[in-house]
């Protein structure tokens, strides 16, 4: 079987270390792929350090891959060797289910996450980005757009759909106001995002240290949430708000900052349950929800939106053995916007 080299967490309180392991032998539908970057995501740290609670070990981090297709197998079809594409956030769902919808596919049962996680025969791990290669099923595999560099492109592969999803569900445009809570790793690709699709964007942020940031990546107006009279001014304005804060906030005040039959939108996953009072909802027809990614038709559209608008991620390259430091520096909110692992430091 084919030998890869990567980084893994080995246990939830230790750093992530080198790690030799195999990945399995490619199909007739499978496409390999020598990774060039992989994004670091949030969700990683989480998962390394088991904070949600599932992890299994050894655990090869990374859901945000840029490469190079190798080989294909006999039966592929879309991809030829040296095609540019990428891999995001499963590499398998259920394609046998009853209920089975390609624009939902990632709310199906049956998904296999590209790591922590087996794969469909229920006991080969999968395992990340943060490696040399990765081997994945053809039909889960994604197209980047030639003006699309690998290395901004790859957080796309989750930052930006997870973005895009809301935005195009809740339909985001011309005549629609829409806030950005947040600033980080997510928040900036909303801004992004959100400017092409022609709406009014406003970021909500706790000071305005990253405002000419967000005023030069396409937001509108940008407002302090440490000031009081941000909610007060703002009372009724949005169509759509995009939450994509973990941490504690009021809910009931982001609430009260929709208008008539707008909605508030969780990307962000707190750690504590979310207290939210009835009257917040009720007499505005207010909704409370939640999205998670998109489905890999979805995500190849974002990437080709992405490629007609030439939106990219605010990046920081770093080599991987500066991964546990960038962990570090992700929980500080010390990076402007996204780390992208540059693999060929595994060497």
């Amino acid at each position: 079987m084919p030998i890869a080299k990567g980084y893994a967490a080995t246990d939830a309180s230790k750093p992530l270390t080198p790690f030799t392991f195999e990945r399995r032998e490619p199909n007739d539908d499978d496409v390999a792929i020598s990774v060039k970057y992989c994004g670091v995501c949030h969700s990683d740290i989480h998962q390394a350090r088991n904070e949600w609670g599932f992890s299994k070990y050894p655990m090869v981090p990374g859901h945000e891959v840029a490469g190079i297709v190798t080989a294909v197998g006999s039966k592929v079809t879309k991809f030829k060797v040296g095609d540019r594409v990428g891999v995001g956030c499963f590499v398998d769902s259920c394609t046998t289910c009853a209920t089975r919808d390609l624009d939902y596919e990632h709310y199906m049962p049956g998904l296999v996450q590209t790591y922590n996680d087996v794969e469909a025969d229920g006991k080969t791990p999968t395992f990340g980005g943060y490696s040399d290669s990765i081997v994945v099923k053809e039909g889960y595999v994604l197209s980047f757009p030639e003006n699309i560099p690998l290395d901004a492109g790859a957080p796309l592969l989750c930052a930006g759909i997870t973005l895009y999803s809301p935005l195009r569900h809740w339909k985001a445009g011309p005549g629609k106001k829409v806030a950005i809570v947040g600033m980080g790793g997510l928040g900036h690709m909303g801004v992004k995002l959100a400017h092409a699709m022609g709406a009014d964007v406003t970021v909500l942020s706790q000071t305005l240290s990253k405002k000419e940031d967000g005023l030069k990546l396409g937001a509108d107006h940008y407002y302090a949430t440490s000031d009081a009279e941000t909610f007060t001014k703002l009372a009724g304005s949005f169509d759509l708000i995009l939450n994509t804060v973990g941490t504690a906030i009021d809910w009931n005040a982001y609430l009260n900052l929709l208008k008539y039959d707008g909605s508030m939108v969780l990307l962000g996953v707190p750690e504590h349950a979310v207290p939210v009072h009835a009257f917040s909802l009720i007499p505005g027809r207010r909704s409370l929800s939640g999205s998670m990614i998109g489905s890999i038709k979805e995500t190849q559209e974002m990437l080709d939106f992405c490629g007609k608008h030439n939106i990219v991620s605010e990046i920081e390259v770093i080599n991987i053995d500066q991964v546990n430091e960038a962990y570090e520096r992700v929980l500080k909110s010390d990076v402007r916007y996204r780390f992208v692992i540059d693999i060929a430091s595994l060497a």
